[in-house]
């Protein structure tokens, strides 16, 4: 059930970063698979400031800005 999983998220998040290039692509998705939690603690912040009415973009904004120095740790590992 993992790998199925793993594999269907790989997929969503590559279509999702199609003009990335793959280099990069590989790097996020590894830094992902290595901190889950991490990860999906931004998507749940993201979400509950969509809830209070911002659009996607803005949200995420500032979800990273606000997590930028742990973002910056994992990217670099």
């Amino acid at each position: 059930m993992s790998f199925f999983k793993n594999f269907l998220m790989k997929k969503l998040l590559k279509s999702k970063m199609k003009d990335i290039p793959e280099a990069e692509q590989e790097k996020m998705l590894n830094a992902i698979e290595k901190n889950p939690d991490f990860f999906q603690n931004i998507a749940s912040e993201v979400q509950a400031k969509m809830k209070e009415g911002k659009d996607q973009m803005t949200a995420t904004m500032e979800v990273m800005q606000k997590h930028q120095d742990e973002l910056k740790k994992i990217m670099n590992n």
